[in-house]
C-alpha cells in the first residue's frame, strides 16, 4: 500500500517526537511491504513565526490532499512566549480549531489502556489495577456546548451569561455510527453516556443511538449517566470497551480516563471524518520546558501512527506491530524519564533513544 502522510510537527517537543513516530512508521512499510511519503507543514506557533498565522490555506490544501495527517504538539508557555500576547483568533490553538473545522473532524478518539509494565504508576486501587483496563473515549468534537451561540448581557442591572447546548440528530447518528464500527474493532460493547434524566439534547442522543444501534445487533449497547460513568471510570475502568458520548462530557471524561493510565506520555488519540481519514496527534501537550533537550516520551505520538495505520489504513497486523513492540520495550524495562517512578533504580533514556528502541523491536 502507498500512504501519503502529511505530518505537523508543530511547537515545544512535537518535532521531535513526530520524528521518532516517522521512523516507526519506515520501518513497518520496510517490513511489510509498503511505501510512505511523509511531508512536513508548519503550523501553531512554528506557522506564526514564519507567515504571522497559526494556520495558511497551503497547510490546509497540503492536509486534504493527504491519506491522513500525523500531528506533534501545538502551542507554547502562555506566561513568557510573545504568542499568546496576540489576539485569541491568531494564538497557536487557534490553528487547532482551524483544522478540525476545515478536515471535517467530528469523532475524536481517545484510548485509555493500562500497560501492565506501569500498574504501579496508576493512582487506582491496587486490585482495580491487577485486573487493567482498555477502553476507547469516542467524543463528538464539533457540535455540543461548545459550539452553541452564546452571550453575556445585563439583564436588571445583573450581569447574565447564557451558552446554548444544541445536537441535531444527523450529527448524533454520524458520530454513534463511528462508535459502532470501532467497537466491531475491539470487544463489540459501546456505552453511551448522557443526561438522559435532565436534558432534552441527552433525550435526543439516546434515541439516535438506539436507532444506529439496530444496525449492529453484534454490538452490545448500554447507556449510563455522565455522573455515573465518572464514578464508574475510577470504582471499576475494565467494564468499559468504546465510550460513546457529546462534546463536554467527552473533553471531561477523557481527561479523567489519561490521569488513569498513569502518565499522559503513553496516550494517543485520533481525530476522523466521515471517510477513513483522520488527524492522529498525542494528548499531551508541547511542554516547552523541555523542548530540544532529547528527554520527551515519544511513545504517545508512535502509537498515535498505529491508531493511523489501523483506522485511516484498515493495516491491523502493522498496527498491532507497533503497538507490541512498544509492550516489549516496556517489558524489557526501556523506560523515558515521566516513567521512572520513585525509587525506581533504573536509567531512563531519551526521546531518540526510546524510538529506536520501539524500531528495533518491530517484526
Amino acid at each position: 500500500m502507498d500512504m501519503k502522510i502529511v505530518c505537523i510537527p508543530g511547537d515545544g517537543i512535537g518535532p521531535e517526537i513526530v520524528s521518532q513516530a516517522k521512523l516507526v512508521l519506515e520501518r513497518v512499510a520496510e517490513i511489510y511491504g509498503h511505501s510512505v511519503e511523509t511531508k512536513d507543514v508548519l503550523m501553531g506557533g512554528a506557522s506564526i513565526d514564519e507567515y504571522g498565522i497559526p494556520l495558511t490555506d497551503e497547510t490546509i490544501a497540503a492536509c486534504k490532499s493527504a491519506d491522513a495527517v500525523l500531528m506533534g504538539s501545538i502551542g507554547g508557555d502562555a506566561a513568557t512566549s510573545p504568542w499568546y500576547k496576540l489576539p485569541p483568533d491568531k494564538r497557536p490553538e487557534a490553528g487547532l480549531l482551524g483544522i478540525r473545522k476545515a478536515l471535517g473532524l467530528f469523532a475524536n478518539l481517545r484510548p485509555a489502556y493500562l500497560y501492565p509494565e506501569l500498574k504501579s504508576a496508576c493512582p487506582l486501587k491496587e486490585e482495580t489495577c491487577v485486573k487493567g483496563f482498555d477502553l476507547l473515549i469516542m467524543r463528538e468534537l464539533t457540535g455540543g456546548l461548545y459550539f452553541g451561540a452564546r452571550k453575556t448581557e445585563q439583564i436588571d442591572g445583573k450581569r447574565v451569561a447564557t451558552d446554548t447546548l444544541v445536537y441535531s440528530e444527523d450529527e448524533i447518528r454520524r458520530i454513534a455510527i463511528k462508535a459502532f464500527d470501532v467497537a466491531r474493532k475491539r470487544r463489540r460493547l459501546v456505552t453511551s453516556v448522557d443526561k438522559a434524566n435532565v436534558l432534552d439534547s441527552s433525550r435526543l442522543w439516546r434515541a439516535v443511538v438506539e436507532e444506529v444501534a439496530r444496525d449492529y445487533q453484534d454490538v452490545e449497547l448500554k447507556h449510563m449517566l455522565v455522573d455515573n460513568c465518572a464514578m464508574q471510570l475510577v470504582r471499576d475502568p475494565s467494564q468499559f470497551d468504546v465510550v460513546l458520548t457529546e462534546n463536554m462530557f467527552g473533553d471531561i471524561l477523557s481527561d479523567e480516563a489519561s490521569m488513569i493510565t498513569g502518565s499522559i506520555g503513553m496516550l494517543p488519540s485520533a481525530s476522523l471524518n466521515e471517510t477513513s481519514f483522520g488527524l492522529y496527534e498525542p494528548s499531551h501537550g508541547s511542554a516547552p520546558d523541555i523542548a530540544g533537550k532529547d528527554i520527551a516520551n515519544p511513545i504517545a505520538t508512535i502509537l498515535s501512527a498505529a491508531m493511523m495505520l489501523r483506522y485511516s489504513f484498515s493495516l491491523e497486523k502493522e498496527a498491532d506491530a507497533i503497538e507490541k513492540a512498544v509492550q516489549d520495550t516496556l517489558r524489557d524495562g526501556v523506560r523515558t524519564g515521566d516513567l521512572i517512578l520513585p525509587g525506581d533504580t533504573r536509567k531512563s533514556v531519551g526521546c531518540r533513544a526510546m524510538g529506536m528502541e520501539i524500531v528495533s523491536r518491530i517484526a
